[in-house]
C-alpha cells in the first residue's frame, strides 16, 4: 500500500461493497458570505513565517481558485492543501482586506 493511500481498506470480497463517504469526497462549495475563514499566523522550520487560512468548506478546485487569486494578490507564493491555504509571510492584514472585499467573513485569528 503506497504512503498516499491509506484508508485502511485492503481488500474487500462483498462485489457491493462501497467505502464510506462519497464518490469525490468534496462538498459542494458555499457562497463567500455563508463562509467563515479565520486567518492565522504560523512559523515554520527555519523561523519562516507563513499566514494559513483555514475554515473554507467547498471543493477543491474552488479553494485552489482562492488560493491562486490570493497570491497573486499579495505577490507571493503559498500552496492549497488539507483544506488550507497557506501564503508565505505574513500578509493577515492585506489577506483580511482582500477576502472582506470578496465578500467572505473573515477574521484574525490566533496570538
Amino acid at each position: 500500500m503506497s504512503k498516499k493511500n491509506r484508508d485502511g481498506i485492503m481488500y474487500s470480497t462483498n462485489p457491493d461493497f462501497k467505502p464510506d463517504g462519497d464518490e469525490t469526497g468534496e462538498n459542494e462549495t458555499l457562497s463567500p458570505n455563508q463562509q467563515k475563514l479565520r486567518i492565522f499566523l504560523d512559523r515554520l522550520g527555519g523561523g519562516k513565517m507563513v499566514s494559513r487560512i483555514s475554515g473554507f468548506i467547498g471543493t477543491t478546485y474552488d479553494l485552489n481558485d482562492l488560493g491562486k487569486t490570493l497570491k497573486q494578490k499579495c505577490g507571493v507564493g503559498g500552496t492549497c492543501k488539507d483544506g488550507e491555504i497557506m501564503i508565505q509571510g505574513d500578509h493577515r492584514d492585506k489577506l483580511l482586506n482582500l477576502l472582506t472585499g470578496m465578500g467572505y467573513q473573515a477574521k484574525k485569528a490566533g496570538g
